[in-house]
């Protein structure tokens, strides 16, 4: 792949170790880190959100912000990969009215997948020409972030062979824990993961997850048996981003970010 065409990676794609090195970028330059905006978007719907991160993409390739990590919830919204089979949606439309789940066709790579409420959302908007120019290791790094912050709540996750995002092994089977979506232009990135922290697994059953039969979805609250706070999981998947990816991370509220995308919107040229 190179840096001048647009491209996204499958929530199904290869998942193996391949010689990768799971550990954190380490910057070529010594000195301060490069800085990230964090934001904590609450519940936003889903078309909102993407509309944003085109907003943002474009203006981070004019390097009119810093890099961007967005965290949200969606209300519940079933999605679908520009390479995804409609077929793996399960239920009819007239279902979807019924329980109040909206559908939409989105850029990013891999198959189906559902967001809801008790899900934490994750749309990194970065310059990995100031990285490292691969989409293989980027999308290995957020199985890492995931990984780290299942291992602070006392449990192991892990990736498998064949199977992009996080998993964790059943006595009969695997189930999935986390899941990963990407889209690049230019070496920006959209997009991101989901981490099911509370969710309601009950709607992963209007789908089949990932494109991948057979296969349930899981959450932390499921594995630990007990509660847990959003915010808890949401500073621990935030503090390991920084460490991964070298970022030093600033906190910035959902009226400012909204502020300055209004600041810069107009003039700038949003491509999907």
């Amino acid at each position: 792949m190179t840096g001048e065409r647009e491209n996204s990676m499958s929530n199904n794609g290869p998942s193996r170790n391949d010689g990768l090195v799971f550990a954190s970028h380490q910057p070529q330059v010594t000195g301060h880190l490069p800085h990230c905006l964090v934001v904590d978007l609450g519940l936003i719907g889903y078309p909102e959100a993407s509309a944003l991160q085109k907003h943002l993409v474009a203006a981070r390739k004019a390097n009119l912000v810093e890099d961007v990590l967005l965290l949200c919830e969606h209300p519940h919204v079933i999605t679908l990969g520009r390479n995804g089979k409609r077929e793996n949606l399960l239920a009819s439309e007239r279902m979807l009215q019924q329980k109040g789940v909206a559908f939409c066709a989105t850029d990013r790579g891999g198959d189906i997948t559902y967001h809801g409420p008790g899900q934490i959302v994750a749309y990194p908007i970065l310059n990995l020409a100031a990285i490292r120019r691969d989409v293989g290791w980027y999308v290995r790094m957020l199985e890492e972030i995931m990984i780290r912050a299942t291992a602070d709540f006392g449990f192991a996750a892990e990736r498998i062979a064949g199977k992009t995002g996080i998993w964790v092994r059943t006595p009969s089977s695997e189930e999935k824990l986390g899941a990963i979506g990407v889209h690049l232009s230019r070496w920006v990135t959209s997009h991101g993961f989901a981490y099911n922290v509370s969710t309601d697994l009950r709607y992963f059953d209007l789908i089949v997850p990932c494109g991948i039969a057979g296969r349930k979805a899981t959450s932390l609250e499921k594995l630990l048996e007990r509660r847990v706070e959003r915010s808890q999981v949401a500073s621990r998947l935030t503090k390991h981003f920084g460490e991964v990816f070298r970022l030093e991370l600033k906190a910035a509220s959902r009226d400012e970010l909204f502020e300055t995308v209004q600041g810069f919107a107009q003039p700038l040229a949003v491509s999907a």
